[in-house]
């Protein structure tokens, strides 16, 4: 029997941490390739610290004599980034820290595998993805990661607005969420660390600016007498970003998924075109999987999927309903590749990948976000109940 009573702690981070601010930037270049090409083949990774940011990987384009014209863009792309983040430090300024770009034409071998006779016909690479959805949120997220996250984009939002113009841009937050008969009822512990441009705030300083903006965003009763703060628990948090610690582009992959609640294949997602199945395949198993749930087939639902490089369907298709299910797991599984074409053209195809739409999913998780009407998280909408139903 599934565990009942138990705590499960997820941390989120925010924009302005180190590796986020890689992220976005990697996802920055991904959607201005994907903006001028659609089938633009990118694999774009960032490296940041004090003064400085490297921007590296391969580029593969339609027409590739145009791989130079776009890399003149490069820089004011990633300084664009750091400007929004909110980064102008002495020592990480988005007008005067050097940017390197070692970007280069994809390698043909790569390419040979991913194109076939037809257009992109293989996966990109081999590898093992996951997807989950849950009943005990509105979203169907897991709650330690879903709250820590929302958390840390209240305060970004307040911080960018102006509200709270002591906050810095980099933090972390983390959730200790009580769960009692399977559902989350409260948190017995909130660690938040953030940045903060006022070298005289103590913590204490840092709690009364963040406290009300933590307890707005957590469910109604979730904040007890009995629950632990750790706000800034080490002091003073005023040099952040790059240059109190180097980034770098796929170091939070937990943080981009379940906080831990689910499996993870180990692929990062940030960089990266839809070809590239760690990215699209992670993308339609959290959308099956929610479809799951949201069909009422499961409360929980587990996706694993598994790809060759060059090969288009996957090799597997896996389905785990921890006990929880409403229909067997292997007429799930059965159901899964009627409904939806599993190939890499056809995840992209159904999800609308390849458009300039990722950017936004750098910071604050790639899940459990609304989808958007110009396609952006595609992969949250529940319209694919009726036909896994129908299947059955």
């Amino acid at each position: 029997m599934t565990r009942q009573n138990y705590v499960f702690t997820s941390e989120s981070v925010s924009e302005g941490h180190p590796d986020k601010v890689c992220d976005r930037i990697s996802d920055a270049v991904l959607d201005a390739f994907l903006a001028e090409d659609p089938l633009a083949r990118v694999a774009c990774e960032t490296f940041a610290t004090t003064n400085r940011v490297v921007i590296g990987g391969e580029v593969g384009l339609t027409d590739q004599a145009k791989l130079h014209e776009y890399m003149g863009r490069i820089d004011e792309i990633a300084r664009a980034c750091i400007k929004d983040i909110g980064y102008e430090q002495d020592k990480f300024h988005h007008a005067t820290c050097e940017v390197t770009n070692l970007l280069h034409e994809q390698s043909a071998h790569i390419a040979q595998g991913v194109t076939g006779e037809q257009g992109d016909e293989g996966a990109g690479d081999q590898g093992i993805m996951f997807g989950y959805a849950t009943k005990e949120t509105d979203a169907l997220m897991p709650a330690p990661i879903y709250y820590a996250h929302e958390i840390l984009r209240r305060l970004a939002e307040v911080r960018k607005n102006g509200t709270e113009p002591t906050l810095g841009p980099d933090a972390k937050s983390q959730l200790s969420v009580v769960y009692e008969g399977g559902e989350p009822v409260g948190v017995s512990s909130i660690v938040l660390s953030t940045q903060h441009l006022d070298a005289s705030m103590t913590s204490d300083d840092v709690r009364a600016v963040v406290e009300p903006y933590i307890r707005g965003t957590l469910p109604d009763g979730w904040v007890s007498d009995a629950t632990e703060w750790h706000v800034n628990p080490t002091g003073k948090f005023v040099i952040g970003g790059p240059d109190g610690d180097a980034g770098l582009t796929g170091r939070k992959i937990i943080v981009d998924t379940y906080g831990g609640a689910a499996p993870h294949g180990g692929g990062a997602f940030s960089g990266k075109d839809p070809t590239k199945v760690d990215r699209s395949a992670a993308y339609v198993s959290r959308y099956l999987a929610k479809n799951v749930v949201a069909a009422g087939l499961a409360d929980r639902c587990t996706i694993q999927l598994s790809y060759a490089i060059g090969v288009a369907k996957p090799l597997s298709i896996y389905v785990d309903t921890h006990g929880t299910g409403k229909a067997a797991e292997d007429a799930i599984e059965a159901a899964i590749p009627q409904v939806i074409d599993l190939t890499p053209r056809g995840i992209r195809t159904h999800l609308e990948l390849n458009k300039p739409i990722y950017q936004r999913t750098a910071a604050y998780g790639h899940f459990g976000r609304a989808p958007e009407a110009d396609g952006g998280f595609s992969w949250e909408r529940t319209d694919l109940v009726e036909a896994l139903k129908s299947a059955l």
